[in-house]
């Protein structure tokens, strides 16, 4: 696991709605995770060159600038490891583009809106990680 220097799990969440980045960067935090959140793909993509390192991201569908299934095209290029290190979510989760690209990558999904109690349980079951601190 990828921690910061008070021992705390860094996750990078591409979100482009402000209150949600805050209310899930809240959530997580009290869990033990250190989350940045990036308002599009492309501040999300600089973030990861910058060699910051995270466990995984937390990757909104659809973005502004560069969007999350362009950021995951990217990653398998540059960031395999973080490509199979990822939570798609999507507030449209019956479009027909999401829908086939979620069917095609395989990855865990959560639609929007979801709780952070839900978007916790699904980073334990996907990547066995609970609260980070105790």
């Amino acid at each position: 696991m990828i921690v910061n220097a008070e021992n705390r799990c860094k996750v990078l969440m591409l979100e482009d709605e402000p209150i949600i980045g805050r209310a899930v960067s809240r959530a997580l935090a009290m869990h033990g995770y250190d989350v940045e959140v990036a308002l599009n793909g492309l501040i999300a993509k600089e973030k990861i060159d910058a060699q910051t390192q995270y466990e995984f991201i937390i990757c909104d569908i659809k973005t502004p600038v560069m969007n999350g299934i362009q950021l995951f095209e990217y990653l398998l290029q540059e960031h395999h490891r973080l490509a199979d290190h990822i939570i798609f979510t999507s507030g449209d989760s019956l479009g027909i583009i999401t829908r086939e690209f979620v069917e095609k990558v395989k990855k865990p999904f959560l639609s929007k809106p979801y709780t952070p109690a839900q978007l916790l349980t699904m980073i334990g079951e996907v990547f066995h990680l609970d609260s980070v601190q105790t």
